[in-house]
């Protein structure tokens, strides 16, 4: 895999200076990208607020939000998008896509619960697409997914910072 190349982060942050503050609307944006085009994590984020005594319940849900239109986006690259998309924009490799499908057949679209885990999530998402799982299912298993995932890292750092 190329280095990231961090250019894009910095045109970003020029356009939108709240990006470098933390904020409910940074952490959405991050949480957002954390679940599409860029390799990043948006958990450090929700930490650092956490910390700062940001309101746990906005922080969570706000992670949660951002992160679940971003595998939005993953769904529709699936359902709509072609070969040249998957392989170029997201990354996704022929041995990533197949290891989506085999979880796909092995556990169905349960396995969308597990959309927040790094490497197979972002292809379960592009494969849920792929295979045409109903949207209205596709977010609810997902977004419950992220939403725990979000509230687990929130209790922990709460309980250790206590």
């Amino acid at each position: 895999m190329e280095p990231l190349d961090n250019s894009f982060l910095t045109y970003l942050a020029s356009l939108f200076p709240w990006l470098g503050q933390t904020t409910y609307g940074a952490l959405f944006l991050v949480s957002l990208l954390a679940s599409t085009l860029l390799p990043l994590g948006s958990e450090w984020l929700l930490v650092v607020l956490l910390l700062k005594g940001h309101d746990p319940l906005a922080c969570v849900l706000t992670a949660t939000a951002g992160n679940t239109l971003g595998a939005c986006t993953t769904w529709l690259v699936g359902r709509y998008g072609g070969d040249w998309l998957l392989a170029r924009l997201f990354r996704i490799s022929e041995q990533q896509r197949q290891r989506a499908e085999q979880w796909y057949r092995r556990y169905g679209s349960s396995s969308l619960l597990l959309s927040w885990l790094p490497v197979v999530g972002d292809p379960l998402c592009l494969v849920g697409g792929l295979l045409k799982i109903r949207f209205a299912l596709f977010l609810v298993l997902t977004g419950v997914g992220k939403l725990a995932r979000y509230a687990v890292v929130a209790w922990l750092t709460l309980r250790m910072a206590h």
